[in-house]
């Protein structure tokens, strides 16, 4: 079974930096497309990024130029790197993991707890 773990989340003023990991401590996780989504207070989750096993790359306008997602198949690891943050990109930020790359949620079968990140002025 797919197990997603989440971490690298916090605090940080606006301009800053932070990287985000996730680990698949369960299966394999080569064949797998992952995704980050976020979901900030009182709106709907979406779509950051996502990356195929061949690291094929999709990303959102909102982070074009800012946030790089990668993946270490070695290791079970997906990262999102996330650079020039804004107040904006405050909120839960979520690895998921499915079959078909999209940036509709629903394609995705496995997600971790979340991790919050909060963006200060």
């Amino acid at each position: 079974q797919v197990h997603l773990v989440e971490s690298g989340g916090g605090l940080v003023q606006a301009g800053g930096s932070l990287r985000l990991s996730c680990q698949n401590v369960g299966r394999t996780f080569n064949r797998y497309i992952m995704a980050w989504f976020r979901q900030a207070s009182g709106k709907e989750r979406e779509f950051v990024a996502s990356i195929s096993w061949t690291g094929q790359i999709e990303d959102a306008d909102s982070v074009k130029g800012r946030f790089t997602i990668s993946r270490d198949n070695a290791r079970n690891m997906v990262h999102l790197q996330m650079n020039s943050l804004r107040l904006g990109d405050t909120a839960v930020y979520f690895c998921a993991a499915g079959d078909y790359q999209s940036t509709n949620r629903t394609q995705y079968e496995y997600w971790g707890q979340g991790t919050q990140v909060t963006v200060s002025s």
